[in-house]
């Protein structure tokens, strides 16, 4: 199988790192990762990453400004 170099930042690759399960290699990781193309999975990630004050204030705000939009009423 060919390979490819790539580069990444530390965090990045810290990320990476953390998200191995047991034996595998970061192609493993990634690959596993590029498969996960829903909520469910995106959820999973997330609850294994440490706390993110951050994220965790960027997501209450979307979730509150999301709470005031009101979809408009249609007529037919």
């Amino acid at each position: 199988m060919a390979h490819k170099s790539i580069t990444v930042s530390e965090d990045a690759y810290e990320a990476l790192e953390h998200m191995k399960e047991g034996k595998e290699s970061f192609t493993d990781v990634i690959l596993r990762l590029s498969r996960r193309n829903n909520a469910r999975h995106l959820l999973a990630e997330l609850a294994r990453m440490e706390p993110n004050e951050d994220l965790a204030s960027s997501v209450e705000r979307v979730y509150r400004q999301r709470k005031r939009i009101r979809p408009r009423e249609v007529k037919i």
